[in-house]
């Protein structure tokens, strides 16, 4: 068998792309995700079992992130914390008696989900960068060029800094 390659594609320059037939636009995913996290903690808050709302969060981040177009993985690696916070809100604000405990219960998920919240944000950029994403840091070519300027170079027997 032979395999042909696509005109205008690079061998090297392939990405993975999700198995399935579904993908998720970056805007698709973050909100994909933002509806898990309300629901599965709105669950957890009517039925008191927190570590519901947890594993449905970790879960939730590696799905979106395995489904989202390579494109749309930007926004899906800022997400996570996010949708969290936004779905805690949310799910207090409705199940909470005042605003009291509302504020209480905020600060008390969030605490207590804080593991379950680095755990999910690190499964999602281990993800993205496993499928090739690297993000642009325009502050380190910056910082390169700068450096050129005033980096020491050599000049026959004595050492002179450029400016």
């Amino acid at each position: 068998m032979t395999q042909t390659q696509a005109p205008g594609q690079n061998a090297g320059t392939q990405r993975s792309q999700p198995s399935g037939s579904i993908t998720l636009t970056g805007r698709g995913a973050v909100v994909t995700l933002s509806a898990a996290c309300f629901l599965s903690l709105l669950i957890a808050a009517w039925t008191g079992w927190s570590l519901f709302a947890d594993v449905m969060f970790v879960t939730a981040c590696g799905v979106v992130t395995c489904y989202t177009r390579f494109s749309g993985l930007r926004p899906v690696v800022v997400c996570p914390p996010l949708a969290f916070f936004a779905g805690s809100v949310l799910a207090q604000v409705i199940t909470a008696p005042d605003a009291f405990s509302a504020a209480a219960g905020i600060l008390v998920t969030l605490g207590s989900s804080a593991l379950w919240l680095f755990t999910g944000t690190a499964l999602v950029v281990a993800i993205a960068l496993g499928r090739g994403y690297r993000p642009e840091i325009p502050l380190l070519s910056h910082l390169r060029e700068a450096l050129k300027e005033v980096w020491p170079s050599v000049r026959g027997t004595g050492r002179s800094w450029r400016r």
